[in-house]
């Protein structure tokens, strides 16, 4: 009976630290240059492509996606809005072209998210290695391409709209 009470009584002391325990450290994920490689080698070639490689969740308050992009230089881009607080962080890999940030969307859609071009935003070239960051509501638009072009985007997403992948 005494080994009981001594038991129950060592349960009781540990139980609230037990609780207090602090949380196991988030899991890193990993997206390996290999990955990026096979997964951008498998895009269409005729067409825009931009996809999720992985999209996980973080410490639980918010989602990160890392997409695969490719885009031919022969099939012209609209200019768009997204109307998110999504950040788009593009890591150029590989082809050269023009991005235009910020400005006015030209002959809007009915919703005002695509356009034909951008009028008053800030213009570069961007190459192999160049990184550029469009915060969330941010028009954006490839005027030119001088080649094909592919490119990663991270995208942090504190309102965790992405679909986990």
């Amino acid at each position: 009976m005494r080994s009981v009470i001594l038991a129950i009584h060592l349960l009781v002391i540990a139980l609230p630290a037990l609780a207090q325990a602090p949380a196991p450290p988030p899991v890193a994920t990993d997206v390996t240059a290999l990955d990026i490689d096979r997964f951008i080698d498998a895009l269409p070639r005729d067409r825009v492509s931009d996809r999720p490689i992985r999209t996980v969740e973080v410490t639980g308050d918010y989602r990160v996606g890392v997409f695969g992009v490719l885009r031919p230089r022969t099939v012209r881009g609209d200019a768009i809005l997204h109307r998110v607080n999504t950040t788009e962080i593009y890591y150029m890999l590989d082809g050269a072209g023009i991005l235009v940030t910020g400005g006015t969307i030209v002959d809007p859609n009915d919703a005002g998210t695509r356009g034909s071009a951008i009028q008053g935003g800030v213009t570069r070239r961007v190459v192999p290695g160049d990184v550029v960051i469009i915060p969330g509501h941010t028009p954006h638009w490839w005027s030119e391409l001088e080649s094909d072009i592919e490119y990663l985007i991270f995208r942090p997403d504190p309102d965790n709209r992405l679909e986990l992948r």
